[in-house]
């Protein structure tokens, strides 16, 4: 067997507890008619709105594929509107989809508060989300973001 390299296994935590997280999400979610994914879309709309479908996708970290077939089934739901200009489309949410973000971003805020707040300190916390940054900032830059 090979041994992993510290940050092989970093990344292997951080996938398995995003995973899990998402597990535990959808869970909770259940009762609010809403999975973690539709929850993320419509958390970044609403931040950005009106906001484009590509920029909507790199923001959602999904395919050009993925983000026309969850917006499909969001607008089926009637939380989205699509306009079309030209070749972009504009996406908004409609007053269904505020409700439903009123209704839940408290809850599910809460809900992954409370998973850190279980077993890191805040002081831990702070460390992390400064250590989390970097990382995310290194990736970003070898994207071109």
């Amino acid at each position: 067997m090979k041994k992993n390299t510290l940050g092989s296994l970093i990344w292997l935590r951080i996938n398995r507890f995003t995973h899990q997280s998402n597990l535990l999400s959808n869970d909770f979610l259940k009762p609010f008619e809403i999975t973690v994914a539709q929850f993320d879309v419509l958390n970044q709309i609403a931040t950005y709105q009106p906001i484009t479908q590509s920029e909507l996708a790199v923001k959602a970290t999904l395919s050009e594929g993925g983000i026309s077939r969850m917006l499909t089934r969001l607008e089926q739901e009637g939380f989205i509107h699509r306009k079309q200009e030209w070749k972009t489309k504009w996406i908004s949410l409609t007053a269904k989809g505020e409700e439903k973000m009123q209704e839940v971003f408290q809850h599910q805020l809460s809900f992954q508060t409370s998973l850190v707040n279980e077993c890191l300190t805040e002081e831990e916390q702070k460390t992390l989300y400064k250590l989390m940054t970097k990382l995310q900032k290194n990736t970003e830059n070898k994207l071109g973001c």
